[in-house]
């Protein structure tokens, strides 16, 4: 038997003062019915019985638990990898305040969402580079979040290789939790086109071990301009470069890793849709154990007690009235 609280002082005063106002009651009782000559044998009745009633009440305090009641305890989840694009074209503000700051936002959101999960980030643009590991610590996550910038990666282009290769083999590490290829995810956010030459054999890969690949695709078909230091930025006769959505080469590796292709535009976002599609994803066992589960019993002490109170009441016997 466990018991809630211990044994202390509390509990040895109250019995103290029980026993001696009922010692003292118990002397005048005794003492006038030897006065009176009557008899007084029917008091230790009632002795007994407020005494079985007031050790009930203090085991009631004590909180007994017992039981051979046992449970398991799983706990379950999934590897969630985030690749964000952080090329020069991602501070393009046809999303307000700009296509980084929006997406900045959104994969709080996701981090939220899924906060019983390992989350990690990969920063990206022709290079790919490990802003966060695998972790549960939101508050590591978030800060990282707001530290991401376009000045962070070199500004050469987009390759989606290099991110998901880099995904692939911290997800396949065999030094972390083994789960299983069912509960392991890639995020890929991007807005523009794929210049890379090995992606379609990275996506092969990921196709084989059956990852849960989404692309997420940021901006607008009529684009904007890029802010660059003190003016927009050109190109080589002196124009300046507008950058829009190319949702062409996301969607293509969606549908190449049976994926899915979500967006965020001047007119809707998909961040909702791709929370719920990852929240149906079973997560996975990472550990096992047997707790006990055995709970406080009180109550039934406290009823016994409550019974013996009723019983005290209702039986009356033969003594002297003080």
């Amino acid at each position: 038997m466990v018991w809630f609280r211990n044994f202390g002082w509390g509990e040895i005063i109250l019995i103290v003062a029980f026993a001696l106002f009922y010692a003292f009651y118990l002397f005048r009782v005794i003492r006038i019915s030897k006065t009176l000559n009557t008899p007084y044998s029917s008091v230790f009745a009632k002795l007994l019985l407020r005494s079985l009633f007031f050790a009930l009440v203090i085991i009631a305090f004590l909180g007994p638990s017992f039981g051979d009641s046992k449970r398991e305890i799983k706990s379950v989840g999934k590897d969630i990898m985030i690749c964000v694009d952080l090329s020069k074209s991602m501070d393009a503000f046809d999303i307000q305040p700009s296509r980084l700051e929006k997406i900045k936002f959104e994969m709080k959101k996701v981090i939220d969402a899924f906060n019983s999960d390992r989350i990690g980030i990969i920063i990206f643009s022709s290079e790919a580079f490990m802003q966060c590991p695998l972790t549960y610590d939101q508050n590591a996550l978030d800060l990282f979040i707001d530290t991401m910038n376009t000045g962070l990666v070199p500004s050469s282009g987009t390759d989606f290789g290099p991110p998901l290769r880099m995904a692939l083999q911290k997800l396949e590490d065999k030094d972390g939790p083994r789960t299983e290829t069912k509960s392991k995810v890639i995020i890929l956010i991007s807005d523009g086109e794929d210049f890379g030459e090995e992606t379609s054999e990275v996506t092969a890969d990921i196709e084989a071990k059956d990852i849960k690949l989404f692309t997420l695709g940021i901006g607008t078909e009529r684009g904007s301009p890029i802010y660059a230091g003190r003016g927009y930025k050109t190109d080589s006769r002196g124009n300046e470069v507008i950058s829009k959505l190319n949702a062409s080469s996301l969607k293509k590796l969606a549908s190449q890793t049976s994926g899915q292709y979500f967006e965020i535009n001047d007119s809707g976002n998909d961040v909702n849709k791709l929370i719920s599609t990852i929240a149906k994803i079973e997560g996975q066992t990472r550990d096992s154990r047997v707790v006990d589960v055995s709970a406080n019993r009180y109550f039934y002490f406290l009823l016994a007690a409550l019974a013996l109170l009723v019983l005290d009441v209702l039986l009356s016997v033969k003594t002297v009235s003080i």
